[in-house]
């Protein structure tokens, strides 16, 4: 029976450290990643950075939502644009108030709405056609527009500032566009410019 508790025990004690190794494992090469990205290693941030995806479960949970940023600008980086919004959609759903990511994510996603712009400029098949095209023109504005207004109400810019205007303007929303420098001052509170590794 003591023979079984203390082989019980050992095995145990093994997992535990064989646990914190992998753990510390993982946390080095998170360090590596942002090595590399320091150091403008475009191919080995990339290499590095999709090795360390599947395992960010390891990660400490602040550390883990700064990597899902570096690695959506390291996408961003590489037109890799849909894998882009994916991490950053993570770290804006984390931590809301920090308007770097919603900058990122206004304009990737402006980038998309500029097809179905396309679409809306285009000549007219039907009311129908042009009804559902408006619609999705509207839905898709209105992600922009969220994105692009958190970002300007914490870091003001004219460019930014001129599309918000322009989007609401697009899909006729003058209440909206009116009550723009209201919401701005809401969305002013509580912005965070930096993420925290701990």
């Amino acid at each position: 029976m003591l023979k079984t508790i203390i082989c019980a025990f050992f095995f145990l004690f093994a997992v535990a450290i064989v646990r914190a190794q992998s753990t510390d494992s993982v946390y080095n090469r998170y360090l590596d990643f942002n090595l590399a990205r320091l150091q403008g290693d475009q191919d080995k941030v990339l290499e590095l950075g999709e090795a360390l995806i599947p395992d960010t479960g390891k990660l400490p949970q602040k550390a883990r939502i700064n990597f899902f940023f570096s690695a959506g600008k390291m996408y961003e980086d590489t037109d890799q644009p849909d894998k882009a919004v994916a991490f950053y959609e993570k770290v804006a759903a984390a931590v809301p108030n920090y308007y770097v990511v919603h900058r990122a994510l206004g304009y990737l996603y402006l980038d998309k709405l500029k097809a179905t712009e396309k679409q809306l400029n285009a000549p007219a098949n039907d009311a129908a056609t042009n009804a559902r095209i408006l619609a999705d023109y509207t839905k898709a504005a209105r992600i922009v527009l969220a994105h692009l207004e958190k970002a300007q109400a914490c870091d003001p810019s004219d460019d930014t500032l001129t599309i918000i205007k322009l989007l609401y303007k697009n899909i006729k929303d003058a209440q909206r566009l009116t009550t723009l420098d209201d919401r701005l001052k809401q969305l002013n509170k509580n912005c965070i410019d930096i993420l925290a590794d701990n």
